[in-house]
């Protein structure tokens, strides 16, 4: 194949552009704030699994409370009731003997249940300094996750702000190559290889590899429009004034 010196050279501005692309899609993926990224929502996953358990917990211990704190005006009004019935007249010696020990009865099981109530109560004051903490936790964390978050679409608006400038650049190369020039590059492109690189102190500047002696003597005899390639890696070799043939 044959093809003018200078769309070889031109060719060159191609494969840099192509090359800067490659790099911007390397950095998109593995830009740091993704690892990041992943890494703040699962301590928003936690942070959110941790409040929702002190609530749930919290929720228990508070209905706990209310059915203590009935079951204490249940007994309290029962004390009342017997001893206004004990206080009244016409109660004979039985009766009054069964009120008091009702009363006796009474009396320790409010103090149970005030013992058990205070327990409770004592248990969700903890439980609540539990609760609190965890939604700073959680509001920390949702606060970093933000953070990151933008810093990730800084980067990738970066990255798509410098990939349309290099896309718009190729689109201004393409039509000054010739059509057979640029399909041969294009196929090495598709096949994830460098397309092409410059001749330059024996190396090619697609693979680095250093050339043989031998294959740079056919380069450097071959004609100035004969398009070559690399024994090593194939790209098109395109040869300029810094070729040292």
């Amino acid at each position: 194949m044959k093809a003018d010196p200078a769309a070889q050279r031109r060719l060159l501005d191609l494969a840099e552009v192509d090359a800067e692309l490659t790099r911007l899609a390397h950095r998109r993926r593995a830009l740091p704030e993704h690892a990041e990224l992943t890494e703040a929502e699962a301590r928003v996953r936690a942070g959110k699994d941790a409040v929702v358990e002190a609530e749930t917990a919290a929720g228990d211990l508070d209905r706990d409370i209310r059915r203590l704190e009935r079951d204490v005006e249940g007994v309290r009004a029962r004390t009342e009731k017997d001893r206004a019935v004990l206080a009244g007249s016409g109660v004979s010696a039985r009766q009054a003997a069964d009120l008091q020990h009702e009363l006796e009865t009474l009396a320790r099981r409010q103090g149970v249940l005030e013992d058990e109530q205070l327990e409770v109560m004592e248990q969700r004051e903890a439980l609540g300094g539990n609760l609190d903490h965890s939604r700073r936790v959680l509001a920390e964390a949702e606060e970093h996750l933000q953070a990151v978050t933008g810093r990730r679409d800084t980067a990738l608006a970066d990255i798509d702000a410098a990939e349309g400038g290099r896309r718009r650049d190729r689109e201004t190369i393409l039509p000054e190559l010739p059509e057979d020039l640029l399909a041969v590059y294009e196929k090495r492109r598709e096949q994830g290889r460098a397309g092409a690189g410059l001749l330059r102190e024996r190396r090619c500047g697609a693979c680095r590899l250093e050339l043989d002696r031998t294959f740079l003597g056919r380069v450097k005899a071959a004609a100035a429009d004969d398009v070559v390639h690399c024994e090593e890696c194939g790209a098109i070799l395109v040869r300029t004034g810094e070729s040292g043939l």
